[in-house]
């Protein structure tokens, strides 16, 4: 009788690490929700994006035997990386108008940089980057391979790829360079003239600490689209047969390992919000 009052257990209660209750909420800081923070985390999400799609699979070839993958392992690698990349720098270029609009029109800051605007923002960045992506894999995917399938890559790319089409390649080539060109240039463009008119008021301040701040500020942001830029412009916008494939392995892994390693130390360690939360 008393076995058939038995309750069945289907779920567990954890304690947790601490009973203190101020200690169990994670701690967020009010200043961590202004809009650059906002961008930072979808910067963050793209670094881990395409981190994620290349990683893995390297890790594996380091150990297997044969290091191979699929046609459509390889379309779809394809796919995420372009889309996360192209996406990374128009949300580099929305950061640095997000400087210049904090600098230059501090009134106005909260009104301008609107949370709509900046999903706005944010989700113009990701139907962009995703069509372009899908353009440049579908052209690329629907030619006709040789019998020779040794991509001189860790991973798949256009440019490894193309090498491999026994079709005419023209088209796509074109297509590429030019959406490989006015990404870039037009990232670039929009961050240069925001920071050439932060430049302008920055000279214009009265104040030491002002200018000190203003800087401190732009910083972090500067040096990663510096780097991250500086890099796609040399794998991307150089003629092909100007192409090293040790050179372009080399660059690679600068900027799909190392680069979304080094963005989180950049934010941190020169951000003083964000090493207050932390402390918090």
């Amino acid at each position: 009788m008393d076995e058939l009052n038995l309750t069945v257990v289907t779920e567990f209660i954890l304690l947790g690490v601490t009973d203190r209750p101020e200690l169990q909420a994670p701690t967020v800081d009010s200043r961590l929700k202004m809009p650059m923070y906002f961008f930072l985390r979808h910067l963050a999400l793209t670094d881990l994006g395409y981190s994620t799609v290349i990683g893995p699979k390297m890790l594996e070839n380091f150990v297997v035997a044969q290091n191979t993958i699929s046609f459509y392992g390889c379309a779809t690698q394809l796919t995420f990386f372009i889309a996360l990349i192209v996406c990374e720098l128009f949300i580099l270029s929305a950061m640095s108008y997000d400087r210049y609009v904090a600098i230059c029109k501090p009134l106005l800051y909260t009104v301008i940089m609107s949370p709509r605007v900046c999903w706005v923002i944010v989700v113009i960045a990701y139907l962009y980057s995703t069509s372009v992506s899908l353009l440049i894999t579908i052209k690329i995917f629907t030619l006709s391979f040789c019998g020779y399938n040794v991509i001189s890559h860790f991973y798949c790319d256009t440019l490894p790829l193309l090498s491999l089409v026994c079709s005419d390649t023209h088209e796509i080539e074109v297509i590429n360079g030019i959406l490989a060109a006015f990404n870039l240039i037009s990232s670039l463009l929009m961050v240069s003239v925001s920071y050439l008119l932060i430049l302008v008021a920055i000279l214009r301040m009265n104040s030491a600490e002002g200018r000190r701040k203003a800087f401190s500020t732009c910083g972090s942001h500067l040096t990663v689209v510096t780097v991250f830029h500086g890099t796609l412009m040399f794998m991307y916008v150089q003629p092909r047969s100007s192409h090293s494939s040790d050179t372009d392995r080399v660059a690679s892994v600068f900027y799909t390992l190392v680069i979304p390693m080094l963005n989180p130390l950049i934010y941190s360690l020169r951000n003083k919000d964000v090493k207050y939360a932390l402390q918090k």
